[in-house]
């Protein structure tokens, strides 16, 4: 069920590169039928209730402006308050220019959002795809609890040509893979598109929230059995 569709994008600073950045966000929305680079919803994966954003590189090269980060911090609270698990499939360039301070704001935002889920106790797991990139890498993408990548996606935060340049060092042959980012600690998996519902769904089911135990429940364990382990406690603008 998609939730907070109707999101879209503004142009605040009234942005001009080629083209004007409100003529560039309609002529995207037209040809990807899409609002902005990320829907979200809340379903069921084998049963399990999930909430998941998707983003789309097609929308601006997946962009993060403000909708793609309101509706991301949206999602998350939401799955906070009603204890579901979320994933997040990443696909970005990093932060949208034409929307200068106002982007990088969400990195920030979302990332609040996500420690708020994780004080809750409750599992968040990212899938970084090609390309994985910039202000998102430096964010959202980075923070799961397990974080999963596909198999010979681009994960870096900025393009290895500038790295180069900088540092004057030629990098290494794999650098800025998810199989380099496996090797070096940052990733936890690489898992196949066709394999990715399998391995969500078992990593959910093994995490699943316990319920909270009510004050009077943990006394009565407590006291009658001094022995006993006591269950673990996990705790813009709308279009018309």
């Amino acid at each position: 069920m998609p939730i907070n569709e109707g999101l879209h994008a503004t142009d605040p600073l009234k942005f001009r590169d080629r083209k004007k950045y409100s003529d560039r966000l309609r002529e995207t929305q037209e040809k990807t039928g899409h609002l902005d680079a990320v829907e979200t919803g809340i379903g069921k994966l084998d049963g399990l209730p999930v909430a998941l954003g998707v983003m789309e590189f097609q929308f601006i090269g997946g962009s993060m402006g403000s909708v793609v980060g309101e509706k991301l911090t949206r999602l998350i609270e939401h799955a906070t308050r009603e204890r579901l698990p979320a994933i997040i499939v990443c696909s970005s360039g990093g932060a949208r220019m034409q929307e200068g301070m106002l982007s990088l704001m969400q990195m920030a935002k979302v990332s609040g959002a996500l420690e708020r889920h994780r004080e809750a106790r409750l599992l968040y797991i990212p899938i970084l795809t090609h390309p994985t990139t910039g202000g998102v890498t430096a964010s959202f993408a980075m923070l799961g609890d397990i974080i999963i990548a596909e198999p010979k996606a681009t994960v870096a935060f900025t393009g290895g040509r500038v790295i180069e340049q900088t540092l004057r060092e030629k990098l290494p042959e794999n650098y800025q893979t998810s199989e380099y980012s496996f090797a070096h600690g940052f990733v936890d998996a690489i898992v196949p598109r066709t394999q990715l519902k399998k391995t969500l769904a078992q990593l959910i089911s093994l995490h699943q929230p316990q319920p909270l135990l009510a004050r009077s429940e943990f006394d009565a364990l407590d006291s009658s059995d001094s022995h006993a382990v006591p269950a673990q406690t996990h705790a813009f603008k709308l279009s018309p």
